[in-house]
């Protein structure tokens, strides 16, 4: 599975491609550092389960980018971005 940052990947270039890589891996990382404070606090596993599902589907998502089209790539960058609004406001 391509992870955002890793040797060898790179973001797709342009507007809308950015934007929505940008924004997905944002929440793929909210979601490890949610990760791991939540295993340091010995947390329920299912909040784990939850955080580790939301990650998984914010990486898979920015795997499909390299294939999108500028429109799905800003409806893509829409969601993420509302996404991590969403999380980062409570």
């Amino acid at each position: 599975m391509p992870v955002p940052d890793a040797p060898g990947s790179s973001p797709p270039e342009g507007g809308a491609e950015q934007q929505a890589y940008d924004a997905v891996r944002a929440v793929a990382l909210w979601c490890s550092a949610q990760i791991t404070a939540e295993r340091r606090a010995q947390a329920p596993d299912r909040r784990i389960r939850e955080l580790k599902a939301s990650r998984q589907a914010a990486l898979n998502d920015g795997v499909q980018l390299a294939t999108a089209d500028p429109e799905e790539a800003a409806r893509v960058a829409a969601f993420y971005t509302a996404r991590l609004r969403e999380l980062t406001e409570w």
